[in-house]
């Protein structure tokens, strides 16, 4: 099994991560933030990545260190699991529709983080989350997870279904992309060696 826990401590956050690359889908989310964790939750189920998240947080001051912390944690968790990153698939890419709603995400884990969003919203929060925090979330866990991740909402209305969908892209998209190819199980997927 490949499994990363993380434990970060700040002034601000104390957050407890575990994941297991190998999993069903199976979570335990608690960030103190409702919205995040049905995001959570949608990332495990669709990714079949086991997750558990223990976030306890500043909220009396606001959301964004919970946000930024738990994205890094994850990010964190994900990068442990992976080891090496030998035999995995590497690239992954999915389209994730949502009702009106249509998002694309693509994925490769480089090694090498970086971060397109194109995503808007025409709402200030979704149930209590700050929406401006949701792209500040994703940016967080590609940076510590070492991820080229590209997110993009085709169109759509419905800020809960853009969101949701953006995280059932990811969802899917990591799902493929740390997959163990058959064909190459001892291999790490590049010509330089290291991933």
């Amino acid at each position: 099994m490949r499994n990363g826990i993380i434990s970060r401590k700040t002034s601000e956050t104390s957050i407890d991560v575990e994941v297991n690359l190998d999993g069903t889908g199976q979570y335990e989310i608690s960030t103190g933030i409702g919205f995040l964790d049905h995001m959570l939750e949608q990332l495990s189920r669709h990714s079949l990545i086991d997750l558990k998240v223990k976030a306890v947080g500043d909220l009396h001051i606001d959301q964004h260190h919970t946000t930024e912390d738990t994205g890094i944690a994850i990010g964190e968790a994900v990068l442990a699991a992976l080891g090496e990153k030998r035999g995995i698939t590497r690239y992954g890419s999915a389209y994730a529709p949502m009702d009106e709603t249509l998002t694309r995400c693509a994925l490769d884990i480089s090694g090498r983080p970086y971060f397109v969003w194109k995503v808007g919203f025409t709402m200030d929060r979704i149930g209590e989350w700050d929406t401006e925090l949701i792209e500040h979330w994703f940016h967080s866990f590609a940076t510590s997870a070492g991820i080229t991740l590209h997110i993009e909402n085709l169109y759509g209305s419905n800020n809960h279904h853009i969101v949701e969908s953006c995280y059932k892209a990811l969802a899917r998209a990591l799902r493929i992309a740390v997959e163990i190819d058959p064909r190459k199980a001892d291999a790490i997927p590049s010509t330089k060696g290291k991933l």
